[in-house]
């Protein structure tokens, strides 16, 4: 079932994210069978959070309020539903962390083949010049060129705008991994369902 995401007060105001739900089911995956400490967060309930981290000064710590409608299953706790969350964006920085060093990877091997490829090509171009210049040779040689300065196109996109979106995203995540985080839910023993904090992480 998607969660429904809440209203929330403006983040630039409250300095702070606020997350209400039904229940707890709601913040995680109902369908990934790990156990809950492992569990992935709804793709929805990510979205919004991660959506409203990015609009907040990077130079501040997060903090995560989420508002249960129902209290918490017996075995469950504040701390333990802030460690899940810990743990899950601390996996996806893990995770980015490696798709950024796979990326900077294949942009040194792409820079290696490029170079190479476009000093065969100028050397071809050399090559084919001497003498009187002809049309066929001056296209052939420019040819040589654009060919060769083309196939420095992948590592010169690697290194200038690849890269830094996922450095990015995984600085956020990280951020997010050491976010503090209250729950607040309804007292079960006057059963008013006034928010009560289960105590910040």
């Amino acid at each position: 079932m998607q969660p429904r995401l809440p209203s929330v007060e403006s983040a630039s105001a409250t300095r702070s994210i606020e997350l209400k739900l039904r229940d707890i089911s709601q913040l995680f995956n109902s369908l990934d069978p790990s156990p809950f400490n492992e569990q992935d967060l709804d793709s929805d309930a990510e979205e919004f959070i991660v959506g409203w981290a990015r609009e907040l000064p990077a130079n501040r710590p997060l903090h995560l309020v989420v508002h249960l409608g129902r209290p918490l299953p017996p075995g469950r706790s504040g701390a333990t539903v802030a460690d899940a969350i810990h743990h899950y964006f601390t996996y996806r920085a893990t995770i980015t962390q490696l798709e950024l060093r796979q990326l900077l990877k294949q942009g040194r091997m792409s820079l290696l083949i490029g170079t190479v490829f476009l000093a065969g090509c100028l050397l071809l171009g050399r090559l084919i010049a001497p003498g009187e210049i002809s049309a066929a040779r001056s296209i052939a040689r420019e040819g040589f060129t654009i060919g060769g300065w083309v196939a420095m196109w992948r590592p010169m996109e690697i290194y200038l705008y690849d890269w830094w979106p996922l450095w990015r995203r995984g600085a956020l995540q990280r951020r997010l991994g050491k976010m503090k985080i209250d729950l607040r839910q309804p007292e079960v023993s006057d059963g008013e369902g006034a928010d009560q904090p289960t105590g910040p992480k």
